[in-house]
């Protein structure tokens, strides 16, 4: 896998674009900026080779072992010989250049390595686990680069959290057909008697959209949690980040709460999402 460009990585065309959030925008400090494209880039290039339907699982693994192995101390492998391990360099000499920890990294492996083996979560718990290791560490590495106290971990890694399971429920019907993923908790789904050939159909039955509402519930509490962060930083402009963020996800719960993941693609308008980004900065600001 070592030879032409793009051996490894599986790029999917993906980008900042499609996030529900912000990536490195103009309210983070410019000298920062850098670094939160480089760490971006890298989660891009695990997630997608992760998700690409066309390779086998443990070919996926052995893919992002490489990447893994890329991000060790020493010389490694330059990244000129080996193209496709060009981001899992960019991103050791950003950890080097920050003295931050690769175990953020080392945490999005792992949970894409379980992406690439497990299509199943059986409980709220379990799928919390993965996005302690899929989410939390987005969010604490960005605390790090500002030199925050690790003490705003909780409420960062529940706004992560909280974040994904949203992406969870914008996609499931996606995940679904396309690698058949469910991480719906299975055990609500047979509380209402279905299974998960219900997220196949066109439109949500009735027990479906309970289980989807519990998500919701789970993730306002969440939320609720992640409502502490923006007060709590010392970093004025992480600060103003965070607090859209954070009503980005109110909104984005608002309207999975009203509309039908399985009948369309529920995102917030332009309008909306320029709201959220008015009164989290000003209220960060006034804060």
């Amino acid at each position: 896998m070592s030879g032409a460009q793009g051996a490894i990585e599986t790029p999917s065309g993906k980008g900042a674009a499609d996030e529900n959030f912000p990536v490195g925008s103009w309210l983070l400090p410019r000298r920062l900026r850098p670094h939160v494209a480089v760490f971006y880039a890298f989660a891009r290039a695990i997630d997608d080779i992760a998700d690409n339907p066309a390779l086998a699982p443990e070919d996926k693994v052995a893919r992002l072992d490489r990447f893994a192995d890329a991000l060790r101390p020493g010389p490694g492998e330059p990244a000129a010989e080996v193209p496709g391990l060009a981001k899992a360099h960019a991103m050791r000499d950003t950890l080097a250049a920050t003295g931050i920890t690769a175990q953020h990294c080392l945490d999005l492996i792992s949970a894409f390595k379980q992406d690439a083996v497990k299509t199943r979560y059986r409980d709220w718990a379990e799928l919390i686990d993965y996005c302690d290791r899929s989410a939390a560490p987005v969010g604490r590495f960005l605390l790090d680069l500002h030199g925050e106290d690790p003490a705003g971990y909780p409420a960062s890694d529940a706004l992560c959290n909280a974040l994904q399971v949203i992406n969870h429920l914008q996609d499931c019907a996606d995940d679904y057909a396309g690698l058949d993923r469910v991480y719906l908790p299975t055990e609500w789904l047979e509380a209402e008697g279905l299974g998960v050939e219900a997220l196949g159909e066109p439109a949500m039955a009735p027990g479906l959209r309970r289980v989807v509402d519990r998500c919701l519930e789970g993730t306002r509490a969440l939320l609720a949690t992640a409502d502490t962060l923006p007060g709590a930083l010392r970093s004025r402009r992480l600060a103003m980040e965070s607090a859209v963020i954070v009503k980005i996800a109110h909104a984005l719960c608002g309207e999975l709460a009203l509309r039908d993941p399985l009948a369309d693609r529920v995102v917030l308008t332009r309008g909306q999402t320029l709201r959220c980004a008015v009164t989290g900065v000003m209220g960060a600001v006034l804060r």
